[in-house]
């Protein structure tokens, strides 16, 4: 497969269960503050839980899929993605914080330039560090298996 069109396809892959995720997210927390009444806090923290459930599994089963498998087991997986979650949130709130004022911009021009930059750093480290294939094993040839084991030009048994 050509490894282009198979970044090609993840990025799209990616985009599009980033943009379901972000209309289920709005959505959910709308519904529960509208139209259940809960506390506008309470039905963003019951989004944003859902919202890391459903991306996950959206990341897992429809973006990175690989023939082979995963190369990590998926409480491996979850612990990185959550990790990976909590240091975006943390850098995206410093950055909130801190660029506004030093860079004479608004917080949500800001928040803007961010989301774009946490996505790609997402990506990268989906697809390296945590959704990436279960490395595939060479062919191993029969002398290397029956044969005798060597250790330099001395023939070992």
């Amino acid at each position: 497969m050509n490894p282009r069109s198979e970044i090609f396809g993840q990025g799209v892959r990616f985009l599009l269960a980033g943009s379901v995720v972000l209309l289920f997210y709005v959505l959910t927390t709308t519904f529960l503050a509208t139209v259940v009444g809960m506390p506008f806090q309470a039905a963003l923290a019951i989004g944003y839980a859902t919202e890391l459930i459903v991306h996950f599994t959206l990341q897992r089963v429809f973006v990175w899929t690989h023939h082979d498998g995963f190369a990590l087991a998926i409480h491996h997986q979850v612990g990185r993605y959550l990790l990976t979650s909590s240091v975006q949130y943390v850098v995206t709130a410093v950055g909130i914080s801190l660029l506004p004022s030093a860079l004479g911009l608004s917080s949500e021009l800001v928040y803007l330039g961010l989301v774009p930059l946490a996505g790609g750093a997402n990506f990268m480290i989906f697809r390296h560090g945590i959704f990436h294939a279960s490395p595939s094993l060479p062919e191993a040839t029969p002398a290397l298996v029956a044969g005798p084991r060597y250790a330099g030009d001395q023939v070992r048994e």
